[in-house]
Protein backbone atom coordinates (compact mmCIF):
# COMPACT_ATOMS: atom_id res chain seq x y z
CA UNK A 1 0.00 0.00 0.00
CA UNK A 2 2.84 2.27 0.81
CA UNK A 3 4.20 1.51 -2.63
CA UNK A 4 0.81 2.82 -4.24
CA UNK A 5 1.10 5.80 -2.85
CA UNK A 6 4.76 6.91 -3.26
CA UNK A 7 3.93 6.15 -7.27
CA UNK A 8 0.81 7.79 -6.89
CA UNK A 9 2.64 11.48 -5.30
CA UNK A 10 5.41 11.16 -7.98
CA UNK A 11 2.94 10.56 -10.92
CA UNK A 12 1.22 13.75 -9.65
CA UNK A 13 4.83 15.88 -9.51
CA UNK A 14 5.57 14.97 -12.58
CA UNK A 15 1.87 15.60 -13.85
CA UNK A 16 2.73 19.39 -12.14
CA UNK A 17 5.71 19.69 -14.76
CA UNK A 18 4.31 19.07 -17.54
CA UNK A 19 1.34 22.03 -17.05
CA UNK A 20 4.31 24.85 -16.81
CA UNK A 21 3.05 27.68 -19.46
CA UNK A 22 4.31 27.33 -22.71
CA UNK A 23 6.32 30.63 -22.40
CA UNK A 24 8.52 28.97 -19.89
CA UNK A 25 11.93 28.32 -20.80
CA UNK A 26 14.94 28.32 -19.97
CA UNK A 27 15.88 31.68 -20.96
CA UNK A 28 13.85 32.85 -18.20
CA UNK A 29 17.14 32.08 -16.09
CA UNK A 30 19.43 34.20 -17.93
CA UNK A 31 20.26 37.70 -16.29
CA UNK A 32 19.00 40.44 -18.38
CA UNK A 33 21.65 42.19 -20.58
CA UNK A 34 23.65 45.29 -18.70
CA UNK A 35 23.19 48.31 -19.52
CA UNK A 36 25.29 51.44 -20.64
CA UNK A 37 25.13 55.06 -20.51
CA UNK A 38 25.44 56.31 -24.35
CA UNK A 39 25.89 60.50 -24.65
CA UNK A 40 23.96 61.24 -27.73
CA UNK A 41 24.97 64.99 -29.62
CA UNK A 42 24.50 66.70 -32.63
CA UNK A 43 25.52 69.52 -34.46
CA UNK A 44 23.33 71.77 -34.66
CA UNK A 45 22.10 70.69 -30.52
CA UNK A 46 18.46 70.22 -29.75
CA UNK A 47 17.90 67.74 -32.10
CA UNK A 48 15.38 64.48 -31.25
CA UNK A 49 17.75 61.32 -30.67
CA UNK A 50 16.17 57.88 -30.42
CA UNK A 51 17.80 55.03 -29.93
CA UNK A 52 16.18 51.18 -31.78
CA UNK A 53 16.60 49.85 -28.67
CA UNK A 54 14.33 52.33 -26.70
CA UNK A 55 15.36 55.21 -25.14
CA UNK A 56 15.72 59.07 -26.27
CA UNK A 57 15.97 62.39 -25.35
CA UNK A 58 16.78 65.91 -26.79
CA UNK A 59 20.21 66.35 -27.57
CA UNK A 60 22.64 66.84 -26.10
CA UNK A 61 21.99 64.53 -23.11
CA UNK A 62 23.03 61.23 -22.05
CA UNK A 63 20.83 57.62 -22.05
CA UNK A 64 21.23 54.31 -20.46
CA UNK A 65 20.65 51.47 -23.27
CA UNK A 66 20.74 47.69 -22.79
CA UNK A 67 24.02 46.59 -24.17
CA UNK A 68 22.17 43.94 -27.07
CA UNK A 69 24.22 41.96 -28.97
CA UNK A 70 24.69 43.35 -32.27
CA UNK A 71 25.06 47.04 -31.29
CA UNK A 72 22.15 49.15 -32.19
CA UNK A 73 21.14 52.71 -33.84
CA UNK A 74 20.91 56.05 -33.05
CA UNK A 75 18.36 58.19 -35.23
CA UNK A 76 18.31 62.01 -35.27
CA UNK A 77 15.48 64.01 -36.19
CA UNK A 78 15.25 67.65 -36.64
CA UNK A 79 12.78 70.43 -38.13
CA UNK A 80 13.96 71.55 -41.45
CA UNK A 81 17.16 69.05 -40.99
CA UNK A 82 17.42 65.68 -43.09
CA UNK A 83 17.43 62.78 -40.80
CA UNK A 84 20.65 61.09 -39.99
CA UNK A 85 21.16 57.50 -38.29
CA UNK A 86 24.40 56.49 -36.68
CA UNK A 87 25.31 52.37 -36.48
CA UNK A 88 26.42 51.97 -32.37
CA UNK A 89 28.42 48.78 -31.85
CA UNK A 90 28.57 47.19 -28.42
CA UNK A 91 31.95 45.37 -27.59
CA UNK A 92 31.69 43.08 -24.97
CA UNK A 93 34.74 41.87 -22.92
CA UNK A 94 35.00 39.16 -21.54
CA UNK A 95 36.53 38.83 -17.78
CA UNK A 96 39.24 36.41 -16.26
CA UNK A 97 40.28 35.76 -12.74
CA UNK A 98 42.02 38.79 -12.29
CA UNK A 99 40.01 40.87 -14.14
CA UNK A 100 35.58 41.60 -14.35
CA UNK A 101 33.65 41.44 -17.77
CA UNK A 102 33.07 44.66 -19.21
CA UNK A 103 30.88 46.29 -21.61
CA UNK A 104 31.41 49.86 -24.15
CA UNK A 105 29.72 51.21 -26.63
CA UNK A 106 31.72 52.58 -29.87
CA UNK A 107 31.02 55.00 -30.58
CA UNK A 108 31.13 56.93 -27.36
CA UNK A 109 29.73 59.93 -27.39
CA UNK A 110 27.18 59.40 -30.86
CA UNK A 111 27.77 62.82 -32.52
CA UNK A 112 25.26 63.58 -35.76
CA UNK A 113 26.14 66.56 -37.98
CA UNK A 114 22.59 67.45 -39.31
CA UNK A 115 22.41 68.85 -43.08
CA UNK A 116 19.80 71.55 -43.79
CA UNK A 117 16.79 70.38 -45.77
CA UNK A 118 16.46 72.93 -48.31
CA UNK A 119 14.15 72.48 -51.20
CA UNK A 120 15.32 70.35 -53.88
CA UNK A 121 17.32 71.80 -56.73
CA UNK A 122 15.36 72.18 -59.74
CA UNK A 123 17.06 69.69 -62.92
CA UNK A 124 18.23 72.53 -65.39
CA UNK A 125 16.11 72.66 -68.59
CA UNK A 126 18.05 72.39 -71.50
CA UNK A 127 16.62 73.90 -74.80
CA UNK A 128 16.37 72.40 -77.59
CA UNK A 129 18.53 73.33 -80.83
CA UNK A 130 16.82 75.15 -83.24
CA UNK A 131 16.78 73.48 -86.27
CA UNK A 132 19.17 75.42 -88.78
CA UNK A 133 17.13 77.28 -91.24
CA UNK A 134 18.99 76.76 -95.44
CA UNK A 135 20.02 80.54 -96.64
CA UNK A 136 18.64 81.59 -99.46
CA UNK A 137 20.94 80.99 -102.76
CA UNK A 138 21.41 84.35 -104.60
CA UNK A 139 22.39 84.39 -107.98
CA UNK A 140 26.25 83.76 -108.02
CA UNK A 141 27.83 86.53 -108.89
CA UNK A 142 31.79 86.32 -110.05
CA UNK A 143 33.68 87.04 -107.09
CA UNK A 144 36.02 90.19 -107.41
CA UNK A 145 39.34 89.38 -107.42
CA UNK A 146 41.81 92.03 -105.37
CA UNK A 147 44.13 91.26 -108.16
CA UNK A 148 44.23 92.86 -111.86
CA UNK A 149 43.05 90.13 -114.81
CA UNK A 150 46.50 89.07 -116.34
CA UNK A 151 47.74 90.74 -119.13
CA UNK A 152 49.53 89.51 -122.42
CA UNK A 153 52.07 91.21 -121.54
CA UNK A 154 53.57 89.93 -118.90
CA UNK A 155 57.23 90.30 -118.47
CA UNK A 156 57.31 86.62 -116.86
CA UNK A 157 57.35 83.99 -119.27
CA UNK A 158 53.84 82.09 -119.55
CA UNK A 159 53.83 78.90 -117.65
CA UNK A 160 54.40 75.64 -119.54
CA UNK A 161 51.61 74.02 -120.87
CA UNK A 162 50.31 71.12 -119.53
CA UNK A 163 50.62 68.32 -122.22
Amino acid sequence: MRRIVVIAVAGASLAGCSSLPSSFSLDSFKPAPPTVQVQLDSIPSGADAKTSVGPGCKTPCSVAVPAVDGGFTVTYNMDKFLPVTVPVQVINIPGDFSTPASTTIDPNPVVAELQPAGPPPKPARKRPPKPKQPKPVAAAAPAASPFPPPTTASPFPPPPAAR
